[in-house]
């Protein structure tokens, strides 16, 4: 019986379709801002000036504006991400165990688009006592 010898060729960069692909600052900023915001005792992101906006954008009903990326910026370059986060937590947590679950979420979160985790720079803006931040 005569076989026909079929032969694997491996794949090669050159045998894939060429192109590239680029996740934008903003959508990682989002995904950094979920991320963040899942973490227990962290109340909210965004420094005093962008909660003052945002109560102020609250009261006139357009409290979606730019909801998604607040307290958060992201900078993407060759495939790896450098994240800036302003947060508040809540009073009754320890800020390294909330910061250290902010890396961890965040850093998971982003790996699972496929970027890498360069630096994830957070700052503890405000403690809420009794609640969410006015």
């Amino acid at each position: 019986m005569d076989h026909e010898m079929t032969q694997e060729l491996p794949m090669t960069p050159d045998a894939v379709a060429g192109g590239r692909t680029d996740i934008s600052d903003e959508v990682v900023e989002k995904i950094a801002v979920a991320a963040a915001k899942a973490v227990p005792g962290v109340v909210e992101l965004g420094g005093d000036i962008a909660r003052f906006f945002n109560a102020v954008l609250d009261r006139v009903g357009l409290d979606q504006v730019g909801d998604a990326r607040r307290g958060c910026s992201a900078h993407v370059t060759n495939g790896a991400a450098v994240v800036n986060l302003v947060i508040v937590i809540d009073a009754g947590h320890a800020v390294p165990e909330v910061t250290s679950a902010v890396r961890t979420g965040v850093t998971q979160a982003i790996e699972a688009y496929g970027l890498r985790v360069d630096e994830i720079n957070i700052r503890v803006d405000d403690v809420a006592i009794g609640g969410p931040a006015a």
